[in-house]
């Protein structure tokens, strides 16, 4: 009786420790997701930067009633870091309001998968987008490999928003 007793608990305690751990990296990946909103809204090209694993298979996407773009990798001509550097060099920072709803955030090793929809309401707009992000956990910091954001068409229904 004294074993099945020893064994329940280290198995009750083995589950709690596996489950605080995952809320731990939960709150950290929503920590690094807003940081690096933020520092986009901001121009805060550093902080932006400082979210993201610096690696070829880093990979950003926007679509909206407008268009689509994409940008693979961090390095290079058409890597990330090249891609944006106007908009840091040029753009002024912004006073939007930024909330994000989360929907799902499953971590799955040393890698997550986040999905929210983020509510941008500046001075006159106000932008609805559906987010993904993928992540990967590096020396113990969680980092984005992969951004995909498609905005919601005005006046169109859509379940959450």
């Amino acid at each position: 009786m004294k074993k099945k007793t020893t064994t329940f608990a280290f198995v009750a305690w083995f589950a709690s420790a596996i489950s605080l751990a995952q809320t731990n990296d939960i709150a950290a990946i929503k920590e690094v997701i807003a940081k690096e909103t933020e520092s986009f809204f901001a121009v805060n090209k550093q902080g932006w930067a400082d979210c993201w694993l610096k690696v070829p298979y880093a990979y950003w996407s926007y679509s909206d009633s407008t268009g689509t773009s994409f940008v693979q990798g961090w390095d290079g001509e058409k890597g990330l870091e090249k891609t944006f550097a106007d908009y840091f060099n040029t753009q002024k920072p912004s006073k939007a309001t930024i909330t994000n709803d989360w929907l799902d955030v499953k971590v799955y090793g040393n890698g997550a998968y986040a999905r929210f929809f983020q509510i941008v309401k500046a001075e006159i707009d106000h932008d609805v987008t559906s987010q993904v992000r993928v992540l990967e956990k590096v020396a113990g910091h969680w980092k984005i490999i992969h951004v995909g954001a498609i905005a919601k068409y005005p006046n169109t229904p859509t379940l959450n928003h």
